[in-house]
């Protein structure tokens, strides 16, 4: 079933990784649904003059200042056990969203890192929810963690080939959400988000680097640009997530968020020229390739509406056409 907001009123949700780019829209849509939301942010990133509700040093972070005030902000480091298990039970919650992350955009991120967070943070969480009255554990993964394979799977089956760091860590995490179910009963569910963009996302990824090359006027050096993605626009991955949340008997297992639609990278660069008009030369070929390279991604869509009623409402000229025009209007 789709998420209905409604039913979101006076639930209390857990978030972390709640200023990234895919957790500041879904504190936003739960706060504006009458949930009592526990935005769950890094220590550092507590601004000046907003405090931490659990008393975390004020250190700067437009990120968390920009999150709605009625959003309550627990500052924890999710590498730190103790830490983690004190704002789980300061936040008591029903749902949780698992979105903090690193590596997401830096293919480079360092293996052990990535491990720590990804993984050993996962395990933090669950530890930290196990034995208390939670409806739902969303875990956030990614396409990545399918790798070259990700076209030859069994429909709704869980079968990995991660080329980088930051996938090898995810696949490990849904790994550790899978054994707390098994378990320990735990209502865990992984979500898979194909290739999310919109309004807001790090200013390196693909879509906004080329937008910012074409309302400049530069020329925008691309790979070959032949692998192709499923591009889902952000506010379509919120509803995504909350319908995940709802889904009756979903405990156990993975759902992918995508539109069921593949497009060449060329080409998605080719649209934002077109709708920007822009005068720079794309250089499709100026940069190589990365090791390992996935040429086709593209999530089983239909397999997802099957199981909660979820489709993404928005298409690629749609949604590029409104992330070009939020950024002409804020940078």
């Amino acid at each position: 079933m789709i998420a209905q907001l409604a039913t979101w009123a006076g639930k209390r949700v857990l978030i972390t990784g709640a200023t990234g780019f895919i957790g500041q829209r879904l504190v936003r849509r739960l706060v504006d649904a009458g949930a009592r939301v526990f935005a769950g942010v890094a220590p550092e990133c507590v601004p000046e003059g907003v405090a931490s509700d659990r008393g975390v040093p004020d250190a700067g972070g437009e990120r968390v200042a920009g999150l709605p005030m009625q959003a309550r902000r627990l500052g924890f480091d999710i590498r730190d056990a103790e830490a983690v298990l004190a704002a789980v039970a300061e936040a008591a919650p029903q749902v949780v969203f698992n979105l903090a992350a690193v590596g997401v955009t830096n293919p480079d991120v360092d293996p052990s890192l990535a491990l720590t967070v990804n993984a050993g943070g996962t395990l933090h969480l669950l530890e930290a929810l196990r034995g208390r009255d939670v409806h739902r554990i969303v875990l956030v993964g990614t396409c990545h963690e399918y790798g070259a394979i990700q076209g030859h799977r069994r429909q709704g089956s869980d079968c990995f080939d991660p080329f980088n760091a930051y996938a090898a860590s995810k696949v490990a995490g849904w790994a550790v959400g899978r054994m707390y179910w098994r378990a320990h009963g735990l209502p865990v569910l992984t979500a898979r988000p194909f290739q999310v963009y919109g309004p807001g996302q790090p200013k390196h990824a693909l879509v906004p680097a080329a937008i910012r090359a074409a309302l400049a006027g530069e020329d925008f050096r691309t790979t070959p640009g032949e692998q192709k993605r499923d591009f889902v626009y952000v506010n379509d991955v919120v509803t995504g997530l909350l319908a995940c949340a709802e889904a009756p008997g979903g405990e156990g297992r993975s759902l992918e968020l995508g539109t069921g639609q593949a497009h060449a990278v060329r080409g998605v660069v080719e649209r934002i020229w077109a709708i920007t008009g822009a005068r720079g030369r794309i250089r499709p070929g100026a940069l190589p390739y990365r090791a390992g390279e996935v040429m086709h991604m593209v999530a089983n869509a239909d397999l997802t509406a099957q199981l909660i009623g979820w489709n993404a409402q928005v298409n690629l000229e749609e949604g590029l056409r409104r992330t070009v025009e939020a950024m002409k209007t804020n940078g």
